[in-house]
C-alpha cells in the first residue's frame, strides 16, 4: 500500500487490527484515508464475531489509464489554476495527476480526445480519485463521446452536500463505478430513450473527468485511474433489485411479506436489536419466520435504539465499536447470521474522536449500506462499506422523499436497472394500509405495484447477502 509521503499512513498491522479478520480490501481501490486521523483508537481488540472476509472478486480492467509517466492526458478548462504529476500522493504505481481549480465555479478537467475507438458494450467505467479537502467541492462529472465531446454522454459522479453524508470525503481515495443505467444526459448525435437507454455503446474516442468548485475557494483533486471493467449483463441481463427495510417495523412481516411471498421475493431487514419485541417493532418469532420460511435476511442497523436516533458520527469510536459488537453478538446469538449492515440515517462520517465510521463497520460486517443514490450500485460494489441505495420511496402526497412513480415510471430506476446489469438497492421503512403521511412510508398497494413492475421487467430480486455471496 502506498499513500501520501507527507502524511502519516496507516500500517499494515494497524489496518488488519482495525478491520478484524476481514481486512480492509475493497472492490475498487484502497478505501483507506491518507491521514493520521484514520488510525483507530487503541484497545478495541478483535471482535468476537469478525466478518468472514468474503469480499467481492476484484474485476480486472479490460482497458486502463493509470496516470503514470507519459499518460498523454491534458488538465485544463477555464476552472483550472494549475496541474502537475504528483509523486508524493498516489495509490497506484508511483504517481497520480494533481489538479487545483481556480475557485471560480467553472469546469476543471482531465481529458483526452482522439483515442482509438472503445467499445463499452457489457462494460462499466471505474474511476479512482481523491479530493484533498471537499469543503468547497460542488460536483464531479464524467463525459464520454466523440468529436471532441461534441457528441457525448454525461454521468453525475458526485454532487456535494454541505449537510448530508457524502460518498466523497476529504483526503480519501474513492472508487466509483459508472454504469449505463447512470447516464444523466446526452448531447449531439447521442440520445437516451424514454427508458433511459443510450443510443450507442461503442465507438468512443473522448473522455473527460470534470470537477467544479463552489466558487468560494479552490479545490485540489488527484486522479489515479480511469478504467473499463466488465459489468454483469451476461449474468443478470435485467439487473438485480434488493428490497431492504430499515428499523424493524412489524409491518414488514404483517403487510410487506404477504405482498412479496407470491412473487417469491425475499427482503433484507436491517434491525435495531434494542427495539425487537417492543411496541410496533418485530419480535424474534416474526424475524425467524421471515428468515426460515420466506428466505429473508435479518441484518443489522444498530444495537441500541438511542444510538440509532443519535447516529454514529455523534459518538466516540469506542462507543460505535461497542454498539457494532453488541449488535453482532445479538444477531448471532439469536440465529441471524447475516454479516450485512445499514448505517442509521446513512451516516458514516468520522466519529467525534476522528475515526471513520465505515472503517469501524469493517471490523464487524462484510458490507454497510448508505442512503446515497448518486449512482446505482454495481457488481462488484466499488466500496462495499458505502453501498448505495435509493431511499424515501413512497406513494403519498406532498410528503417529500422519492415518489413511487419515479421508480416505476418510464425512464425511472427500474427501467434503468433492466438490461443494464446493475444492482438497484431500494431502502424502504414502514408499510401502511392507507395513504402514507411520511416519506418513510409506502402503502401496501404501492408495494404491490412496485413488486409487479419488478416482475414485469424480469428483474431478479436478491437479498443483500445473496447478492454479495454470488460474487464473493
Amino acid at each position: 500500500m502506498r499513500g501520501s509521503k507527507d502524511s502519516v499512513s496507516v500500517g499494515r498491522r494497524s489496518a488488519l487490527r482495525l478491520a478484524g479478520l476481514g481486512g480492509l480490501a475493497t472492490a475498487g481501490a484502497l478505501g483507506m484515508p491518507a491521514t493520521a486521523s484514520a488510525a483507530p483508537a487503541d484497545g478495541l481488540g478483535i471482535p468476537p464475531y469478525a466478518p468472514t472476509g468474503r469480499r467481492p472478486r476484484y474485476r480486472r480492467a479490460t482497458w486502463s489509464q493509470q496516470f503514470q509517466s507519459g499518460h498523454g492526458w491534458t488538465a485544463g478548462g477555464a476552472g483550472t489554476a494549475s496541474s502537475a504529476e504528483d509523486t508524493g500522493v498516489f495509490t497506484r504505481g508511483d504517481r497520480s495527476i494533481r489538479v487545483t481549480t481556480a475557485g471560480s465555479g467553472v469546469q476543471s478537467y482531465v481529458r483526452k480526445t482522439g483515442m482509438g475507438a472503445l467499445d463499452l458494450t457489457g462494460k462499466m467505467i471505474r474511476l479512482i480519485f481523491r479530493v484533498a479537502d471537499v469543503t468547497h467541492l460542488s460536483r464531479i462529472a464524467f463525459y464520454l463521446g466523440t468529436g471532441g465531446l461534441a457528441n457525448s454522454f454525461s454521468w453525475r459522479v458526485h454532487t456535494h452536500s454541505a449537510t448530508g453524508t457524502n460518498y466523497v470525503q476529504s483526503g480519501e481515495w474513492v472508487t466509483v463505478h459508472l454504469e449505463w443505467a447512470d447516464v444523466t444526459s446526452a448531447s449531439g448525435t447521442y440520445t437516451l430513450s424514454a427508458q433511459g437507454q443510450p443510443s450507442v455503446r461503442s465507438g468512443f474516442t473522448d473522455m473527460s473527468f470534470a470537477v467544479y468548485d463552489d466558487a468560494g475557494a479552490a479545490v485540489t483533486y488527484h486522479l489515479q485511474a480511469i478504467e473499463l471493467v466488465p459489468d454483469t449483463t451476461s449474468v443478470f441481463p435485467q439487473g438485480v433489485v434488493s428490497l431492504t427495510f430499515d428499523d424493524s417495523h412489524t409491518s414488514v412481516h404483517d403487510l410487506a411479506r404477504p405482498v412479496m411471498d407470491p412473487h417469491g421475493m425475499p427482503g433484507t431487514v436491517y434491525n435495531i436489536a434494542d427495539a425487537i419485541g417492543t411496541g410496533s417493532f418485530l419480535n424474534i418469532a416474526k424475524m425467524r419466520s421471515l428468515q426460515d420460511s420466506s428466505g429473508w435476511e435479518m441484518a443489522g442497523h444498530s444495537y441500541a435504539n438511542a444510538v440509532h436516533t443519535a447516529s454514529y458520527p455523534k459518538l466516540t469510536a469506542q462507543q460505535v465499536d461497542d454498539d457494532f459488537r453488541k449488535l453482532r453478538e445479538w444477531l448471532v446469538g439469536n440465529g441471524f447470521t447475516s454479516e450485512h449492515f445499514a448505517y442509521p440515517h446513512g451516516a458514516f462520517q468520522k466519529t467525534t474522536d476522528g475515526v471513520p465510521v465505515d472503517l469501524l463497520a469493517a471490523r464487524h460486517f462484510s458490507t454497510a449500506r448508505s442512503i446515497i443514490s448518486e449512482t446505482i450500485e454495481s457488481f462488484a460494489p466499488a466500496m462495499p462499506y458505502r453501498l448505495k441505495a435509493l431511499t424515501g420511496i413512497n406513494d403519498g402526497s406532498g410528503v417529500g422523499g422519492t415518489t413511487l412513480a419515479k421508480v416505476i415510471g418510464a425512464g425511472g430506476a427500474l427501467d434503468r436497472c433492466a438490461r443494464s446489469g446493475d444492482w438497484l438497492i431500494l431502502c424502504l421503512h414502514r408499510i401502511v394500509e392507507g395513504t402514507p403521511t411520511q416519506s418513510t412510508e409506502l402503502s401496501r398497494a404501492g408495494l404491490a405495484q412496485l413488486t409487479a413492475e419488478i416482475e414485469k421487467r424480469g428483474i431478479t430480486v436478491l437479498t443483500v447477502q445473496e447478492a454479495m455471496a454470488y460474487y464473493a
